[in-house]
């Protein structure tokens, strides 16, 4: 009920009576007098006026089930949201979730990570109130080659998500980080189960990590890290950007589950591409190699030109992607 009530509040022009809501939800006048207590609590603002009821004056940064759920617009993905003050990882927990049998679309959300892993198994931490840091389950029934543009396609998600809500440009650094004036504000790793015949996918869960409201950066990391807040100069919502990145990313996913490929986005995508037409350099574990990147192909492979052998086709879970002159 209580998400229900937030919902009605936040899509409400003016005031919803407390007779209204009893009506609604079959409950007392108590009982609505005590959700709007706990809202209270949590930090919303909320206009009380005898004979018209309750009004939402403000919302606060805050994440909470009821929050998330109440902003959650998409069909399925997201429908089923999984909170957690602190936890170690959102992907640990998606994980342990997805092993139980929770639902395709569930979606886990935590305040603050303490165990929270980048690509090739970095470990960071982060402060409460700062970070979008989200975990998406996906059940999808295409052959376990495709899974890593699943990738792709969450990049692709989030940079639509944040250009919308800051008018940020948010380029994507091929495969897996959103880079904002040449810094780096968000990163995505995919992991995969397969069934145990090894042919099928049991869950596939798409982590994302977004520098929200961090107002400084440690020295060893200021110069290739930002954040939505540093870049706009505005406190962004993060119940809104998870909403927001939920509703792009359930429209890219439905275009993918017909094609099985990247051809519905691609144009977009290689648009968004920070390196396309650029000079970069290949870390493959055979050899280090320079190239102009020319954007992705309709698999996800990064295409590189290179004087010695034309175009190589790079494929995401076996090299790096660097820039020559600094991080993208």
């Amino acid at each position: 009920m209580k998400t229900e009530i937030l919902t009605m509040l936040r899509e409400s022009d003016g005031y919803i009576s407390g007779q209204e809501l009893c009506e609604r939800f079959g409950v007392t006048r108590a009982a609505v007098w005590k959700v709007m207590n706990h809202l209270k609590e949590e930090g919303y603002e909320i206009d009380s006026v005898q004979r018209r009821g309750y009004r939402l004056k403000a919302v606060p940064d805050v994440l909470s089930e009821s929050e998330i759920a109440s902003r959650i617009k998409t069909r399925r993905l997201g429908r089923k949201v999984v909170y957690f003050e602190e936890t170690d990882s959102t992907n640990i927990q998606a994980k342990k979730l997805a092993e139980d049998g929770a639902v395709d679309g569930t979606l886990v959300v935590a305040d603050m990570q303490t165990a929270g892993k980048g690509r090739r198994g970095r470990i960071w931490q982060q402060r409460p109130g700062t970070m979008v840091s989200m975990t998406l389950i996906l059940k999808p029934e295409f052959a376990p080659d495709k899974a890593s543009m699943l990738t792709l396609l969450a990049a692709h998600s989030v940079s639509g998500a944040i250009e919308k809500l800051t008018g940020l440009q948010a380029l994507i650094k091929w495969p897996n980080d959103i880079v904002i004036n040449r810094k780096k504000a968000v990163g995505i790793l995919t992991e995969m189960s397969l069934s145990l015949e090894q042919d099928s996918i049991h869950y596939v869960i798409v982590g994302i990590g977004i520098n929200t409201n961090i107002t400084a950066f440690p020295a060893e990391i200021q110069d290739t890290a930002t954040s939505l807040l540093l870049e706009s100069g505005k406190k962004v919502s993060r119940s809104e950007l998870i909403a927001t990145v939920m509703d792009y990313f359930e429209k890219d996913y439905d275009l993918f589950l017909k094609t099985e490929d990247m051809s519905s986005i691609l144009e977009d995508y290689n648009a968004h591409l920070v390196s396309r037409d650029r000079e970069v350099r290949v870390l493959d574990p055979k050899g280090e190699y320079t190239g102009i990147s020319r954007g992705v192909d309709n698999v996800g492979q990064l295409t590189v030109e290179t004087p010695e052998n034309g175009i190589v086709r790079v494929y995401a879970g076996e090299v790096s992607v660097r820039g020559l002159y600094g991080y993208v």
